[in-house]
This record gives C-alpha cells, structure tokens and sequence, in this order.
C-alpha cells in the first residue's frame, strides 16, 4: 500500500516533504512553476533584497567533485519583483519567501511585500557566507539578529531563521523561539575557498564562497539533531541531500521537511520524483504509515 507523504512544517500543511531551497532556481517565475509542477512540497524564493543586485562577476561557482562552492553575491531582482515571481504559481502552492538585507528596517520592508502577497512564511537569511553586511556577521551577532527576527515576527506570518554554522547557533535557537520564530532552516553553506595550483590563484572572483553539497550532509544532519533533541521544534533540513537515503536521515535527526538545493545543478528539476518514490518505498518496507512517524525517530531509542 503506497504510504502518505503529506506531512506539518509547524502551522504549514505540506503535500510531501520536499522543499525547493533558496537558491539556484528562486527567482525566475518559469522555474518557481516548474518546481512546483515537479512535485516539491512547498517552493523557497531566491533571497530577495530592497533592491536589486547584480552580484559577483562569473566565475562564481566551483565543481569540487564533493560538492560546490560559490560566490554567488546575493544576486536577486529585488522585493518589488515577487507579485511577478509568483505570477504562475497556483493558489495551492506553498511558498516561502527568503529575504536579506543590511537592517531590521530592510528585512521587515521585505517581509511586508510578502504579506501582501500572502506568502505562506518568511525565512530570514542571516546566514550567507560570503557577503559582507548581509550574511554571517549579522548571524553572528545574536543581539542584532533578534533585533531582525522581531521586526519580522511582529507582522503576523510563520518566520524560519536560517542558521549557519557558528559558535552561537544554539543560543540563537533558543532565544528566537522566545520572540515568536515558528522554526529554522538547518544549513546554510559553509564559507570556503579554492584555489587554482596552477596559477596559484582563489579560482572564485570573491576569493570565499559557500559550500553546499555531500560535503556538509553530515554538519547539516548534527545540527538538525541538536536543534530537534533540545526543542523539538519545525525544522527544514537542508544540506548535501543527493538523494532520498539522505532525505530519510533527515527526517529521522529532527526535519518535518527537507531542503533540496545543490541536488539541482545539474539535475532536470522532475528528478525530485526518484527523491519522492525512495522515502515512500522506504516507509513501506520499514513499516512508517506517515512521515510524521519518521521524524525525530532518531531519538527514539
């Protein structure tokens, strides 16, 4: 008997547990559709800023083989430009807007343009690694990233901090569940640098990038188990996801969802079905009648 994929992110009802991460194929209102269309349980916005940005001239990302690195710079067409982001999106479709900025003022600016357009939950990128003033020294700095997160909270929509890898990302978590955060996104890249032996040159234009890929699967998975074991709250576990044994391994350290992002360079976006038909095929043989049963199982024992 084919099992129930449908599955809760906090206040969100989801078909299936596949998140499209902010990412490669966020901001161009085609792809959003397709993604959609291809079956992803809900769809994640590129980051947006106030204003547009160009970004970092190419090369901006780097095969490693283990995973990717890049330096993409935040590229984005800007806030104003969701109603048409989300132009050929159906009604039912589950959006989660990403956005960045500089301030509080900038992120709650970018947040009201979501309400307006009544997307579904917000998810605060404070966590970028290679872009100074938008990425990881406002994580960093919990004080000013609560300063965010409750001008954001405030407007009345579900709100996912997206953490990073720092030494205060367990403190963050506690402290914004007190301001009102329904839940988090576990990981965001991890700054990182390549470099050509030959010219003996950083082969990235910004020198930094960030690293997705199998190569952070299991900084990811520790994190989403942490997070999951001390507070048991909504996570979207994002990070090294190739395939659906590591959406599994997601689901059972903590995740009500997983991000799938890096899995998509170079992947048809229906590809997500093998994804899909793995979990399910999973949950008939080990006996789960939902992926809420999955979740956290981990820590079960």
């Amino acid at each position: 008997m084919a099992r129930d994929l449908s599955t809760r992110l906090g206040s969100l009802s989801l078909r299936n547990p596949l998140v499209l991460a902010s990412g490669f194929i966020g901001s161009d209102e085609s792809l959003l559709r397709r993604a959609w269309e291809a079956g992803f349980g809900a769809v994640t916005t590129k980051s947006l800023t106030p204003k547009p940005r160009k970004g970092y001239d190419p090369p901006i990302v780097v095969d490693l083989g283990y995973g990717y690195l890049n330096a993409v710079g935040l590229a984005n067409p800007g806030i104003e430009y969701l109603p048409r982001l989300l132009s050929l999106l159906p009604q039912e479709a589950v959006v989660i807007l990403s956005i960045a900025g500089a301030t509080p003022q900038d992120f709650r600016h970018c947040a009201e343009v979501g309400v307006e357009n009544n997307v579904d939950a917000i998810e605060l990128n404070l966590s970028c690694p290679h872009v100074k003033g938008l990425g990881m020294d406002i994580v960093e700095d919990v004080g000013y990233s609560l300063d965010i997160i409750e001008e954001v909270v405030s407007l009345g929509r579900p709100v996912y901090v997206k953490l990073g890898l720092t030494d205060t990302y367990m403190e963050l978590v506690a402290r914004s569940l007190d301001r009102g955060v329904e839940g988090f996104t576990v990981m965001n890249t991890v700054k990182g640098l390549a470099i050509d032996i030959e010219s003996g040159w950083p082969i990235l234009t910004n020198v930094y990038g960030g690293l997705s890929g199998p190569a952070i699967h299991p900084i990811a998975l520790r994190m989403v188990h942490e997070i999951y074991g001390e507070y048991r709250v909504p996570i979207i576990g994002t990070g090294g996801v190739t395939g659906w044994r590591e959406a599994v391994a997601m689901l059972y350290a903590g995740a009500s969802a997983v991000g799938i992002g890096s899995y998509l360079f170079n992947r048809r976006v229906e590809s997500i079905g093998d994804i899909l038909k793995g979990i399910q095929q999973h949950m008939e043989r080990k006996g789960f009648k939902d992926i809420a049963s999955m979740v956290g199982y981990s820590h079960h024992r």
